[in-house]
């Protein structure tokens, strides 16, 4: 069971649901669309509100045109070995400029979080077990020390969003 979850909690009413051949988003659902299918989609019209779901072998630089359209950019992680992902969102968010919502689905795992996070990442897919527990619990694991920048600044306006050490 696949449930969303953002750090204000899990969410309950989540709408959003990624068509493929057998799923198809029902009457009160919003579609997140393969990148390739959204791009058909926003050539034929000015639908806005739209969701996609960026594979890692995807040019995510493709949406760049469409980011006022969007409002959900779904970054997949098929396993936990592929960080692919990590990069796309990173890209929308410092590159692009996306402000809409980043969620990361597929192999989503508790240690790999707090690093979503930081790479500009909100929401979350989750289908693990254990990160299903620990997240429930309100046992998210911490990274005390940051040597790289961030997509998301710090929020303690005294602090530094990211340290090098030389």
């Amino acid at each position: 069971m696949t449930k969303i979850w953002k750090e204000t909690g899990f969410v309950s009413d989540d709408p959003w649901i990624i068509e493929n051949e057998e799923t198809k988003a029902g009457s009160n659902e919003k579609a997140v669309l393969g990148l390739e299918a959204f791009l058909a989609k926003v050539a034929e019209t000015d639908e806005a509100g739209l969701g996609v779901v960026v594979a890692p072998a995807d040019d995510v630089t493709k949406l760049q045109p469409y980011l006022d359209r969007i409002a959900l950019i779904a970054v997949a992680f098929p396993a936990f070995n592929d960080g692919r992902a990590f990069s796309h969102a990173s890209l929308v968010r410092a590159r692009l400029g996306f402000a809409g919502e980043v969620r990361a689905v597929g192999d989503v795992l508790i240690d790999q979080i707090p690093l979503m996070l930081r790479c500009g990442i909100d929401s979350f897919a989750v289908t693990n077990g254990t990160a299903l527990k620990r997240l429930t619990e309100g046992r998210l694991p911490g990274i005390a020390n940051h040597y790289q920048p961030t997509a998301k600044p710090s929020a303690d306006a005294r602090s530094y969003s990211w340290r090098r050490v030389s």
